[in-house]
């Protein structure tokens, strides 16, 4: 049995970034939607490798996978966008 999965450490550790901009946005910015968006897609890229690690087969690990690469494109897609428009900094994006 692995106990060191640095893939499932590094989506959980990123998750933890992700809520702490979308606390940030809440709070401080007071912009709901577009921080909304990015708390779903950047906590569904861990707990869908989770889903993987646990997965019945090779299609539903493969499955999994594919979907949390897709919710990790999607992640990026919404802190480029909170970046461009000046949502959050450029430090917090590029992290």
């Amino acid at each position: 049995m692995i106990t060191n999965n640095i893939i499932q450490e590094k989506t959980f550790d990123f998750a933890l970034k992700i809520i702490s901009v979308y606390k940030k946005m809440q709070c401080e910015d007071k912009e709901y939607h577009l921080s909304a968006q990015l708390l779903k897609s950047g906590t569904s890229v861990g707990a869908n490798i989770e889903e993987a690690i646990g997965a019945q087969s090779k299609y539903d690990f493969l499955s999994k996978i594919s979907i949390s690469y897709k919710e990790a494109r999607e992640t990026i897609y919404w802190l480029k966008l909170l970046k461009k428009s000046n949502y959050v900094s450029i430090a917090i994006a590029d992290e």
